[in-house]
């Protein structure tokens, strides 16, 4: 009995201490794991921040087409160009329209052409004309024979012949007349008859033909009628213009708006023109494009209203800032970045864009003169450093 008390402890003992072998080995195996995980997430994290960095061989470069621009002095961060357009102030814009009917008779003038004011522009043939000038004779006939009746009813009260009445009745006739005179000459001049012609008829010389005159110099941009063609009351005849004043309406991005700068000059591509910002459309098209008019300052000459034009415009944003096409700027997420040409391939540099537009767009960032960058092929560049930074797929 002593004897097998004395094995069944030994053999206790035993499995007590393998039991604790075991314990003790968990709590080993159960820590090397997360040891594991530490070094494996510390590998990561090197590998995401060396990621902006791709390997690739000149033969590489050839192969998948990548195209390098280098970058010169930078420039102020004002130098894109957006669609503009000239266009003439209103005040500077006249329509010649038709006030009464008849039939053009002849057109005076050929299109472009600089007409100085009084010049005749077209002559018109039409009965309502000639019945204005029946009214314009009768008026002043009448208000020839009122102020006459007027000053010997004067007379008359002077020398005590007639009482004040008679003379306040003849003022007031002769008051309406002179009315009705100044209403039918202004109808005449409503039609397009100026002032000479306007005297000529008050003095008995009927004219056979409207002919209507440049109130001011001008360019004739357009002629709406040929001779023989018949017309209605409004129809356009001309359209003149000032030309030595004009506007640029320029389409900029509606998160641009109020980006340009005010003391700033916007220069036309392509030609020598400068205009100074007035400025911007308190709504947005439907392409959200906001409209920045300026007035042009220099180089109206050289522009025709309705052209369409490339402006650059100044922006508020000041200090150094390089020009690229916009396929070299590569946006993913919330970074924007380069492909820089390094030594051993490239290096995805993060920029900042001040200025974006159809033509290009405006970055900054650390960059430098001498700088190479990718301005084609840069799909298969983006495709290599999403791949190493793990990113996925668009």
């Amino acid at each position: 009995m002593l004897l097998f008390a004395k094995t069944s402890a030994g053999v206790s003992t035993d499995i007590n201490a393998r039991n604790r072998e075991a314990r003790d080995g968990a709590r080993r195996s159960s820590r090397f794991p997360c040891v594991c995980f530490a070094v494996c997430v510390l590998i990561s994290v090197r590998c995401v921040q060396a990621a902006d960095d791709i390997a690739m061989t000149a033969a590489r470069m050839q192969a998948i087409g990548i195209e390098l621009q280098e970058l010169d002095t930078p420039a102020r961060a004002s130098g894109l160009a957006y669609p503009a357009r000239a266009v003439l102030p209103r005040d500077k814009e006249q329509l010649v329209s038709a006030a009464v009917a008849g039939m053009v008779d002849q057109i005076l003038v050929e299109d472009h052409a600089e007409v100085v004011r009084g010049q005749p522009l077209i002559r018109i043939n039409s009965p309502e004309f000639g019945d204005l000038q029946l009214k314009l004779l009768e008026a002043t006939n009448q208000a020839r024979l009122a102020a006459g009746t007027l000053a010997r009813e004067k007379g008359l009260f002077a020398e005590g012949i007639i009482p004040k009445r008679r003379v306040i009745e003849a003022e007031s006739a002769a008051s309406t007349a002179r009315a009705t005179e100044q209403h039918a000459g202004d109808a005449l001049r409503l039609a397009g008859a100026d002032d000479a012609t306007i005297a000529r008829i008050a003095a008995g010389q009927v004219q056979d033909r409207l002919e209507i005159r440049a109130s001011r110099a001008a360019t004739v941009l357009a002629i709406d009628v040929k001779p023989g063609q018949r017309i209605t009351e409004a129809d356009p005849l001309l359209r003149l213009a000032e030309l030595g004043t004009l506007w640029l309406d320029v389409d900029i991005p509606a998160a641009q708006a109020d980006a340009w700068d005010p003391d700033g000059e916007i220069a036309v591509v392509g030609r020598d023109v400068r205009a100074r910002p007035l400025s911007v459309s308190a709504q947005v098209s439907g392409a959200q494009m906001a409209t920045l008019r300026a007035s042009v300052t220099r180089g109206a000459g050289l522009l025709r209203p309705g052209e369409f034009l490339q402006a650059q415009v100044p922006l508020k944003a000041s200090g150094a800032a390089w020009t690229l096409p916009n396929a070299a700027v590569i946006h993913q997420d919330d970074r924007t970045v380069v492909f820089v040409r390094t030594g051993a391939g490239f290096e995805a540099r993060a920029v900042a864009v001040i200025a974006e537009s159809a033509g290009g767009a405006s970055v900054a960032g650390p960059l430098a003169a001498g700088d190479a960058i990718a301005v084609k092929g840069t799909i298969a560049l983006k495709a290599a450093w999403l791949g190493e930074s793990g990113a996925e797929d668009e």
